[in-house]
């Protein structure tokens, strides 16, 4: 047996005992050493719901992983008992067009971790297929190797976008996605990143990873800033991850005419105005991201041969036992938290 954070309801979420997983013949059976909780699970945590996807029967939350392998089925050669892995969370069913294309981010019937009905990893176990394990080299920690999971959204926006690293690059919104995506610039050899957010604790942190300059949207006017910053030239990639409708309606007047808009953060209205003829006039290109694809071993390999720093964004640290103290901070304390990360095998 082992312990498990159940989801019975909104709000109502608590560690239990349940049976370990066993692996099928294509499964590694992973020892959680940390876990993200993310804003998803913290939606469902509060809601139950994000968009058609309900929560309608308990559910264990939780998708950013990294652990040890423990066992393995008799058809897996690429990882071995021992193995330290980052948890890639999202299975495909590898034979759709989208799949067959690279492209399995989009597959119609991916199974992803923590997403209704599909248990997510707030556990001390979790079996999974060994195609979507990864490696870590022994230089990374298992916390970097969770943060592999946000930071392969910022890598996937970085290749949506046709980043270079001549490229002027404003994120808005710096929350986990937003700050992780700064660091992904840094890997794509990106030094001039702008980035703009509400709150001072969010800003102050950019500064501290590294960012060229950020910008308070509520107080200063961001198009005269940045020009100013850039000395008339403007920013030529957009990356918006904060999901607020006025931020990603402002992407258009804010990217350099022939400029990229990458679109990371979903709003929660289902239409957002936008100046469609600045768009067409100034043959400005959009990008949509969903997840990623291909991203862990680029991820893995860039990482080791750098010195960017992604743990930094931890702010807090709490063990499985102590999870609902966990996803409280994450949900009430947005202006001093930015990740939590849950330890499922050990007190913290």
């Amino acid at each position: 047996m082992m312990n498990a954070a159940i989801l019975d309801e909104p709000m109502s979420i608590a560690v239990r005992r349940v049976e370990i997983p066993v692996p099928k013949d294509n499964e590694a059976l992973v020892k959680v050493y940390c876990i993200g909780i993310c804003g998803s699970d913290v939606h469902y945590y509060e809601h139950g719901r994000i968009g058609r996807y309900v929560v309608k029967e308990p559910i264990v939350l939780g998708h950013e992983l990294a652990g040890e392998v423990v066992s393995v089925g008799k058809d897996v050669s690429n990882v071995s008992v021992g193995d330290r892995v980052a948890v890639e969370p999202g299975v495909a069913c590898g034979h759709c067009d989208y799949c067959r294309s690279g492209r399995y981010n989009l597959c119609p019937d991916v199974v992803f971790l923590a997403t209704p009905p599909v248990n997510g990893a707030w556990a001390e176990y979790i079996a999974m297929p060994s195609d979507y394990l990864f490696k870590l080299p022994d230089t990374m920690s298992y916390e970097q190797g969770a943060l592999l999971e946000p930071l392969s959204v910022g890598f996937h926006a970085m290749l949506r976008g046709k980043v270079k690293p001549f490229d002027r690059l404003l994120i808005t919104g710096l929350g986990p996605i937003g700050l992780l995506a700064g660091q992904a610039a840094k890997l794509f050899g990106v030094s001039e990143i702008y980035g703009t957010d509400v709150v001072p604790f969010r800003r102050k942190l950019a500064l501290e990873l590294g960012f060229t300059e950020v910008l308070d949207p509520s107080s200063e006017n961001v198009g005269e800033r940045l020009s100013e910053l850039t000395g008339g030239a403007g920013v030529t990639l957009v990356v918006e991850s904060s999901g607020n409708a006025g931020a990603i309606a402002d992407t258009i007047k804010l990217v350099r005419r022939g400029g990229r808009i990458v679109f990371v953060g979903m709003p929660a209205a289902e239409a957002v105005p936008m100046d469609i003829g600045r768009l067409i006039d100034g043959e400005i290109e959009a990008y949509g991201v969903f997840r990623y694809a291909n991203t862990y071993p680029a991820a893995i390999g860039s990482l080791q041969r750098s010195s960017v720093d992604i743990e930094k964004i931890i702010t807090h640290r709490y063990a499985l036992t102590d999870i609902k103290e966990a996803v409280e901070t994450a949900r009430t304390q947005k202006d001093t938290s930015i990740k939590v990360m849950i330890y499922p095998n050990r007190p913290y």
